[in-house]
């Protein structure tokens, strides 16, 4: 199934073949790739040189800044941690088909992100869409089960509309795989630190994918730029994940096997160094 309508009008996606959409709204390819690498290297050089930033903005915008110099120091401020200077730098994403199981998880982000979303209280829902995980459409019987309640749901949904029930109050009936559509917008620290975590195995199989398709719009304005979107694993080197210390993922080893490893070396660095002084005793 990867969507199939009920008796009432109702369309549902199947996980693997979820029909999340996005689309970068601004910037767009020109802007970007004219703009964001001489705001990022002007924030950066502000900080260390005597110039004015208006004049070093104007050097890095003429291309008397060659762009292998302005990604070179971008690169390092990112790998170095020093992310105000990314901070300058901002998306804009329509989003649209996702849950709000899904919307939930990405409204706990609040620091250098805004979110404008479809409200179930002004909209009077008529064919709703609804996102249906993978382990309840691929049985039959627990599908069928599904579709049931929904419709359920939906019947009565109507009837209190009719009845005249706020829409307000009639929507505390909505379960959470109703779809939903919303406008974000997010500076590229942010957008960093989101898709360390969203990217990640950990997290949940359909906001792993609205995180791909994010960052394939990202890559497809500008890919420098994209390449900084990884799981924070990638990022560190290790995963710090507790669910993971017994690294069924492999993309990076756990902290606990790092730190181990490490120990071990400073231990025998440390039985050579004595083992040396007393030789030459």
């Amino acid at each position: 199934m990867a969507q199939q309508s009920t008796n009432n009008g109702i369309a549902l996606t199947r996980g693997e073949k979820t029909n999340i959409k996005v689309k970068l709204l601004f910037p767009t390819k020109e802007i970007a790739e004219q703009y964001y690498l001489p705001i990022a290297y002007t924030a950066a050089r502000t900080c260390y040189s005597e110039k004015y930033p208006e004049d070093i903005w104007e050097d890095a915008l003429s291309g008397k800044i060659p762009q292998e110099k302005m990604q070179k120091l971008i690169e390092s401020i990112i790998e170095s941690g020093h992310g105000t200077v990314i901070e300058h730098l901002w998306f804009t994403f329509a989003i649209s088909g996702v849950s709000r199981s899904l919307s939930h998880q990405l409204v706990r982000h609040r620091m250098g992100v805004s979110f404008d979303q479809q409200s179930q209280r002004y909209v009077r829902y008529k064919h709703p869409q609804y996102t249906v995980p993978e382990s309840i459409a691929e049985d039959s019987e627990l599908l069928e089960k599904f579709v049931q309640a929904i419709e359920g749901n939906m019947e009565l949904y109507s009837e209190m509309l009719s009845q005249g029930v706020p829409a307000e109050d009639a929507r505390f009936l909505f379960p959470n795989g109703i779809q939903t559509n919303l406008v974000m917008t997010v500076n590229l620290r942010e957008l960093i630190h989101m898709s360390g975590l969203r990217l990640c195995t950990m997290a949940q199989w359909e906001i792993r994918k609205l995180f791909a398709l994010i960052k394939a719009e990202v890559r497809r304005t500008h890919p420098f730029l994209a390449q900084f979107l990884v799981i924070k694993c990638v990022r560190m080197g290790y995963c710090d994940e507790a669910r993971n210390a017994d690294e069924h993922c492999k993309v990076r080893p756990h902290k606990n096997t790092v730190f181990k490893l490490i120990d071990e070396y400073r231990h025998s660095q440390r039985t050579n160094s004595t083992r040396a002084q007393n030789t030459n005793e």
